[in-house]
């Protein structure tokens, strides 16, 4: 059965919009963003604004290691899919990022 590309772009499109940590870092209150997987706070103190989108999905997994192996292993799967959806978006809003890293530098993550 092939699905139509019509389709298969719809679903890119939601998968995108809904779960992409490019959406949660491009427009942040206060140019700062919550990192965490699990409960478990992540690292890192600061991201940059370009491929912040990626750079949140890596930030997720460096913090505090988690002991539900199932739930990680599943996790990771979907970590790794959407990391490379981020990917994308954050290539498109390259023209945008790079002047809001050159005017306003990078986002702080809270703890």
């Amino acid at each position: 059965m092939r699905v139509p590309i019509k389709t298969l772009s719809l679903f890119t499109l939601l998968a995108v919009l809904t779960g992409c940590g490019t959406m949660q870092t491009l427009e942040p209150e206060k140019g700062k963003v919550a990192i965490s997987f699990n409960d478990k706070k992540s690292y890192c103190q600061s991201i940059p604004r370009i491929y912040s989108g990626t750079a949140h999905n890596f930030c997720q997994l460096y913090g505090e290691p988690t002991q539900s192996g199932f739930s990680t292993a599943m996790y990771f799967s979907f970590w790794a899919s959407d990391t490379v959806l981020c990917a994308v978006t954050d290539t498109l809003a390259l023209p945008y990022t790079v002047t809001r890293q050159i005017q306003e530098g990078s986002l702080k993550v809270v703890h």
